[in-house]
């Protein structure tokens, strides 16, 4: 078993109400499981002497009633706090993602994030809502009958108090093993998730190499190997039940046969006997259902731990950044940068797995200057643009930028990428993307100065036609325009960035976006990564990038 978890509450504020509510209902149904014990003893005592007392009866529907309410309530509060958790946590989890950039979230890792995002954290609400309010009972209920029977019985007391700790021993010992369990399960489902991911997105290129049939053995032997990490998960459970229900029926057993045998002494009364037999399985009770639910809540916690990791591992990320930033001089920040500069890479160095990117460079973007990154593919240009962007951080240097803070500087870009990503909407609510707020006249004025608007011309419904998931309907270079129109209605950019944006054209859609390219840079300040050379003339500067080191060349002159 496991306790309560603290990061829970300072992760997601607002469902503190909620638990304080839990807890409050967890001490009323103690509270009403020794009130009910005690006025039914005392009316089974009644009884066996051809009595009827009333009002003990009364106080044993009256107790029961309540303890129905509370558990009402209960269940209640433990569905709300998951429900806030739950968004908060995903909240985060999005946050974080966001914060690490788009790099990061690459091939399989999306898919992993994905299934945590959905199936592991909806699998926490066999935590809040099965095994959270049993550990809850688990310490009140046991407190409270443990107090009545030191007043009642002694004897039995001592017996439940030493017999008690067993159930929790039991279940974290068996608990240790179904979190190795657990784990190999959530692994393997993960490795699914984001195999299958990958597998749907590039399946159209798998029927054209004739490998579709490969990645469906794939994923069947994937599917395999998490049923039986299920089945061997299962199996434990079912195991760990059997061990404490046993422990708490012989526990139960010790208490139970000496008091039998006491009341036939004449050592016990026929109502205390009673009062003892009701009270000892209600001690019991909480812990053996906190043991069985809490299989059924470990497949939530193990995602929990990740989100938690995840969301700790980008705030400390944040951090490094922010250190970095603030070992830079203060005037070269803020005079220097305001007046003249947008932005300043200052020794920087970014290393991945493979290797380093970008090696101990330096490069001061000034106020109009248009910057074309020139060289070999992998030699760091789109390294340098997410670097601008705040998709990569530095492993060390300092990227120094007008704004400070990240979401301020973001809000002065306009981003131009290789591939632009579209969404199943209108195409005027693609184009308006970065500028929500943007009247229907912007709209239309941005189409004409990117080249679209004979694309709007010939659509059905022009800017008001449905687009599919990543624009479908749109050739290459209409996706390409689309993504200039977007860069050309955010006027208050102070930094246009775009990376390699006449790639993978024909000559006819090259020539449309260069020419709005020309008209998007115009006068203004932006970086952009060219392998044509008619990208070249609309450069004032030229940074030949190789091998993670920038060498200054020569601009093309008309």
């Amino acid at each position: 078993m496991r306790p309560f978890d603290p990061r829970l509450l300072r992760a997601a504020p607002a469902a503190r109400g909620d638990a304080a509510l839990l807890a409050a209902s967890g001490v009323g149904v103690a509270v009403a499981a020794v009130g009910s014990a005690y006025a039914l003893a005392r009316t089974l005592a009644a009884a066996a002497d051809g009595r009827l007392d009333t009002a003990a009866l009364a106080g044993f529907v009256v107790a029961l009633g309540l303890r129905a309410l509370l558990a009402a309530a209960s269940g209640l509060a433990a569905a709300r706090m998951s429900a806030t958790v739950k968004a908060q946590l995903r909240h985060d989890l999005l946050q974080a993602v966001g914060d690490r950039g788009p790099a990061w979230l690459t091939g399989q890792r999306a898919g992993e994030l994905a299934t945590l995002t959905g199936r592991g954290l909806d699998a926490l609400d066999g935590y809040f809502t099965g095994y959270l309010p049993q550990l809850i009972l688990g310490v009140t209920v046991p407190a409270a009958v443990l107090i009545t029977l030191a007043f009642s019985d002694l004897t039995s007391a001592i017996i439940v108090l030493v017999t008690l700790p067993l159930l929790p021993i039991f279940g974290i010992l068996i608990g240790w093993q179904t979190q190795s369990a657990t784990e190999k399960q959530w692994r393997r489902l993960q490795l699914l998730g984001g195999h299958f991911l990958d597998m749907v997105a590039g399946l159209p290129t798998l029927r054209a190499f004739g490998r579709a049939q490969a990645q469906v053995t794939a994923v069947r032997k994937m599917a395999d190997q998490h049923r039986i990490a299920t089945m061997q998960t299962l199996r434990i459970a079912f195991l760990s039940a059997l061990v404490l229900e046993l422990v708490g029926t012989i526990s139960v057993a010790l208490v139970a046969v000496p008091v039998g045998l006491r009341l036939l002494s004449g050592g016990l009364t026929l109502s205390t006997a009673l009062l003892v037999l009701l009270l000892t399985p209600e001690a019991y009770a909480p812990l053996r259902a906190a043991g069985s639910r809490f299989h059924a809540s470990m497949e939530g916690l193990t995602a929990l731990d990740q989100a938690f990791t995840l969301i700790g591992s980008a705030q400390d990320q944040h951090q490094i950044t922010d250190t970095q930033a603030s070992e830079a001089s203060d005037g070269l920040r803020n005079r220097d940068l305001q007046e003249k500069t947008v932005a300043r890479l200052d020794r920087v160095t970014v290393e991945y797995e493979r290797g380093p990117a970008l090696n101990d460079v330096s490069l001061d973007i000034r106020r109009g200057d248009r910057i074309a990154l020139v060289g070999p593919s992998g030699g760091g240009k789109t390294t340098l643009v997410g670097l601008l962007l705040g998709f990569v951080t530095p492993t060390s240097g300092a990227v120094l930028r007008s704004a400070e803070d990240l979401e301020v500087w973001r809000r002065k870009l306009a981003w131009v990428p290789q591939k632009a990503h579209l969404f199943a909407a209108t195409l005027a609510e693609n184009i308006a993307l970065g500028a929500p707020d943007a009247t229907q006249v912007e709209i239309e004025a941005a189409a004409k100065a990117a080249h679209l608007d004979e694309v709007v011309a010939s659509l059905p419904a022009g800017l008001d036609t449905p687009l599919g998931e990543r624009g479908h309907g749109l050739s290459s270079g209409e996706r390409q325009r689309l993504a200039l129109a977007r860069a050309f209605l955010r006027t208050h950019s102070e930094l246009i960035l775009l990376d390699e944006p006449t790639s993978r054209l024909d000559a006819k859609s090259e020539q449309a976006v260069i020419d709005a390219t020309e008209r998007l840079v115009a006068g203004r300040t932006a970086v952009f990564v060219a392998h044509r050379p008619a990208m070249l003339r609309l450069a004032t500067r030229i940074i030949h990038v190789e091998d993670g080191r920038l060498t200054e060349r020569a601009a093309v002159t008309a």
